[in-house]
């Protein structure tokens, strides 16, 4: 191919995709929305071949250098595993993990700490993936469930795990109220996700509002709300100790964002190998990862990690 048509390709390719991102938006208007977005991210690959079988952001420590990008989601699970006291759990112990994706986290709460851990996730074909992706060996098991609405009696579980997933709930509220009541008393919570700055005390301006509003209605999120929000939700629950710790840990993990971008370039084969769509999609996405990074960097967005006892 000239070296002249590569760059037109390459800018033509951006292009569309940007023409993609503005009219094709993910909107909040269900939870059937949500899981129709991660039934297709699951069956068109790409999430997976990019980001590998743990759909979250990494853990970098400031002190080390050229992390790779899928062993510091690995890092991550290990980092909060320790700071939640998850660990302090005897082998054998029950684990809820909540919006559990395609089981990444599931299976080394199994394989590495020896607990008997549930996923569940709203998308079926997630639930597919996560089974044909787990040895038989190891103590998991998936299902598809609602959130918001737990088949599980309460205090049935010794942990409860939960990535990344309380921003696509629509009441988070009843999102804590779910997870604690399955919680029994004396368990441990370890919680993370995506949070926006406190924005009651700190309004977003005119630009900032135009970005949050492209946050959510890109990946199917309903709202954004504080850490401190969310600890106040926490810390009132009835089945809550009320004892809740919570720290922001953008600065940690704030590098997958670029990261995640790099990726594709380093496998080029993971996308090129789905077919040309699969191409106008990876670029498609990029914008978004990129209105997250500066949110991230510039403290519109915080990444909350939460721990606290049933």
């Amino acid at each position: 191919m000239s070296s002249f048509l590569v760059p037109i390709i390459f800018l033509l390719l951006i292009f569309f995709s940007l023409i993609i991102w503005r009219i094709n938006t993910r909107k909040f208007i269900s939870s059937g929305t949500v899981a129709s977005a991660y039934d297709s991210w699951t069956q068109d690959k790409l999430l997976e071949r990019l980001w590998g079988e743990h759909i979250h952001l990494g853990f970098y420590p400031p002190d080390q250098k050229n992390i790779d990008f899928r062993h510091a989601k690995v890092n991550f699970v290990h980092e909060l595993v320790r700071w939640s006291g998850l660990d302090r759990l005897p082998r054998g112990s029950r684990i809820l993990d909540v919006g559990c994706g395609i089981g990444g986290s599931s299976r080394i709460l199994a394989k590495y700490y020896g607990f008997n851990v549930t996923g569940i996730t709203i998308s079926p074909a997630q639930v597919k993936r996560a089974i044909e992706l787990t040895p038989d060996e190891l103590n998991c098991n998936f299902q598809v469930m609602d959130a918001l609405d737990l088949k599980f009696e309460d205090g049935v579980f010794d942990g409860i795990w939960s990535v990344e997933a309380g921003a696509h709930m629509n009441d988070k509220t009843k999102f804590a109220d779910e997870m604690l009541r399955t919680l029994r008393p004396g368990g441990y919570m370890a919680l993370a996700d995506w949070n926006s700055r406190d924005l009651k005390t700190h309004p977003p301006s005119f630009c900032e509002q135009i970005i949050l509003n492209q946050l959510l209605e890109q990946w199917v999120h309903p709202n954004f709300i504080s850490i401190n929000e969310f600890v106040n939700i926490l810390q009132h629950n009835k089945n809550s100790s009320g004892q809740v710790i919570s720290e922001n840990w953008n600065s940690y993990t704030n590098p997958s964002w670029f990261e995640s971008i790099i990726e594709g370039f380093r496998r080029p084969s993971a996308i090129l190998t789905l077919g040309p769509l699969a191409i106008v999609k990876s670029f498609r996405e990029i914008p978004t990862i990129l209105l997250m990074n500066w949110s991230f960097r510039k403290g519109l967005m915080e990444f909350g990690v939460y721990k606290c006892r049933g």
